[in-house]
């Protein structure tokens, strides 16, 4: 029996096989879940994907910035299972010109889609599925570290940081239903979304150096796991916190 038997679990931001949302996916299923997914945009593509995993789940459409998606999502939802026991966020999205060390020069409506699609979308996300989750539930989200200022990540770095904060806002506040809402920040892997940031690869190169446990780029198993135990039961006391799967990098000085 997996840690996930008969649980109810929907997953956002699957795009490719190397997505870590795609791998929180099948460990799901081979841990018990049965899994959703919403895609945006390439949904022929997420449905193609869909197919990879251990077995074929639902795909639903899922902007997050669309009040109209986000409103008839439980409806949506509930066509395939009858409640939610976890959520993955694992959305995010900056313009070009919000990257690549051009933070200060970086207009606001680029800044404000960084923000809404990457930070708010967390609390927009979970508040659709809430009814759902009549039985309390796990919320985990897919963070990158944002207590420092890195190389050209620029605006989407902020927007992380807005991340964090409204998953403790939202632990705060849900937790008297029982609802947890953690955070896990892996460090930089290769995925489609990675490789689209300017410089990407100067900053996963440098990561193994600094990592005492070294870092593989190309695996992103590590961090699908410390999700799929933030969904599970094992963490049952457990909300606001940010478990980093970086292979140490956020504990080294220089």
């Amino acid at each position: 029996m997996g840690i996930l038997e008969g649980k109810r679990i929907l997953v956002t931001g699957v795009i490719t096989d190397s997505s870590i949302a795609f791998h929180v996916a099948r460990l799901c299923q081979e841990q018990g879940a049965t899994v959703v997914l919403t895609g945006y945009g390439r949904l022929s593509l997420v449905e193609r994907i869909a197919k990879r995993l251990p077995g074929e789940p639902p795909v639903l459409e899922l902007d997050v910035t669309d009040e109209g998606h986000l409103d008839s999502l439980a409806d949506r939802i509930r066509e395939h299972v009858d409640g939610i026991d976890g959520v993955v966020h694992s959305i995010g999205f900056t313009p070009q010109e919000a990257l690549g060390g051009n933070f200060l020069n970086t207009k606001w409506e680029d800044v404000a889609t960084a923000l809404h699609t990457s930070a708010y979308s967390l609390k927009s996300l979970t508040m659709a599925v809430l009814p759902l989750m009549k039985d309390g539930g796990s919320v985990v989200a897919m963070d990158f570290d944002a207590t420092v200022a890195y190389p050209v990540y620029d605006w989407m770095g902020v927007a992380k940081a807005g991340l964090e904060s409204t998953a403790r806002y939202l632990a705060r506040y849900l937790g008297e239903q029982q609802v947890r809402v953690n955070l896990v920040s892996a460090g930089p892997l290769s995925t489609m979304a990675a490789r689209s940031i300017p410089g990407f690869s100067d900053l996963a190169e440098s990561w193994p150096q600094r990592a005492p446990l070294g870092w593989d780029v190309s695996n992103p198993e590590p961090a699908a796991r410390a999700v799929v135990a933030l969904l599970s039961d094992w963490f049952p006391a457990t909300t606001g916190e940010l478990v980093h799967v970086d292979g140490g990098f956020h504990a080294m000085g220089a």
